[in-house]
């Protein structure tokens, strides 16, 4: 069965977004806005009870957040520098990841990266899954957003969401002891078909993201190599459609038959009567003989 493909928004004004998506690929609109992070020695502060950071950028920059779907404005000081609030995976993304924001406590306390991770993974028994299944699609230039809304972990945008429909909802699914507690995802076919029902009422494609991995620790930051992502994308088969594709196709044979049987009956018919003109004429000669 085929993958529905990107559901293109429309412009009031008949602009083609797919067009405007494919002139501007995320993944220069996010390494845009990494240099300018970097440039700027962008800082952001995280507050430790709901696990977001707040990060304070100029103009340029809330521009490039914004063109790559990171965080949510929340506050503005004139029209030069504004407030974003990134998710915990969103901040250490561009902490870790791409390397261009740095991050400090409410305290105004630097923390690098294994600090950081160490905070969020002590906070959030889930995190460390969450994480890399965020990553992994991050790096292939997915916009990923909450899936709360839609029984779902994440979803997955194409380009940024004012442009294009979501097509995946994506589910996470740690597999392995080194996991504990957080295994228990989609372990019965209930689940399983209360997810594909869910994210196709809302004409999105169900993406299960199998983390495993070899290591036993996840509290350090070191497990994130270990970590192996499989992806598998679940439909739900639909008999009518297939009968009506299987019908089809029938159909098309049993015309092509059709075809070829009456092309082989006219043959037949042209070679019968020169057979029997021949035969005619056979007679007609012995008897004009005798």
């Amino acid at each position: 069965m085929d993958l529905p493909g990107p559901r293109w928004k429309k412009g009031k004004d008949g602009k083609d977004f797919a067009a405007l998506a494919a002139a501007n690929p995320m993944s220069t609109i996010v390494a845009e806005l990494q240099a300018k992070l970097r440039d700027s020695e962008a800082v952001a502060t995280l507050a430790v009870h709901t696990r977001d950071a707040i990060l304070e950028v100029g103009k340029d920059q809330a521009k490039l957040l914004n063109c790559a779907s990171f965080g949510r404005a929340v506050g503005s000081a004139g029209a030069e520098r504004q407030w974003f609030q990134l998710g915990p995976e969103e901040v250490f993304f561009l902490c870790h990841a791409l390397k261009c924001v740095a991050v400090e406590s409410e305290n105004e306390a630097r923390m690098g990266a294994p600090e950081l991770w160490d905070l969020l993974a002590s906070t959030s028994e889930q995190f460390p899954e969450m994480y890399r299944a965020y990553e992994h699609l991050r790096l292939k230039n997915w916009v990923v957003k909450s899936g709360l809304q839609y029984g779902a972990h994440f979803v997955a945008y194409r380009h940024h969401p004012a442009l294009v429909h979501s097509e995946f909802a994506v589910i996470v699914v740690p597999e392995g002891k080194a996991f504990g507690t957080t295994c228990g995802c989609m372990q019965v076919w209930s689940e399983l078909l209360c997810a594909l029902r869910a994210s196709g009422s809302v004409a999105k494609t169900l993406l299960v993201l199998t983390i495993s991995t070899k290591s036993s620790e996840l509290g350090s930051m070191d497990c994130l190599e270990q970590m192996i992502v499989h992806e598998r994308t679940i439909t739900r088969w639909i008999p009518q459609q297939c009968r009506e594709q299987q019908d089809k196709s029938c159909r098309e044979v049993s015309s092509n038959e059709d075809q070829e049987h009456t092309s082989r009956g006219v043959v037949f018919s042209y070679w019968g009567v020169v057979l029997s003109f021949t035969v005619l004429s056979s007679l007609l000669v012995y008897k004009l003989k005798f």
